[in-house]
């Protein structure tokens, strides 16, 4: 798992690893039951603070995406099963983005044009790393 960290960036760094994992999992190159890095040599790794990527762990965990195991680490969890809840969630998450693109001058063509293309990125994505 190659995690890039952008110093520079506005995005926290622990959301920057949180991010990647996620995006990994999505594009298959991370599978369920694959065990993370321990927060220390991920940390070392990476060269971040070991809180930080702990806050990140603690964060995937959250949102049901890992499970920390004592003495065991961190594991990818096994999809769940999409429901309302699930579903309100994101929809909460994406409504902010959605209203920038639309404050911006996006139309809803190129809204979902733009969703239709991340989605085919991460899916081609995995099938380049075969």
């Amino acid at each position: 798992m190659i995690i890039r960290i952008e110093p520079d960036s506005d995005i926290p760094i622990y959301q920057q690893i949180t991010n990647q994992i996620i995006e990994g999992i999505a594009r298959g190159s991370i599978q369920p039951g694959d065990s993370l890095p321990s927060v220390r040599a991920f940390a070392a790794d990476l060269g971040v603070n070991m809180h930080t990527v702990n806050k990140s762990y603690h964060l995937l965990e959250k949102k049901g995406i890992i499970r920390i195991a004592p003495k065991s680490g961190a594991v990818i969890s096994s999809p769940k099963d999409f429901n309302a809840s699930s579903r309100d969630k994101l929809k909460e998450a994406f409504k902010p983005l959605i209203a920038e693109s639309l404050v911006v001058g996006m139309s809803h063509a190129q809204i979902q044009e733009l969703v239709t293309s991340i989605i085919e990125d991460l899916r081609n994505s995995n099938k380049n790393l075969i």
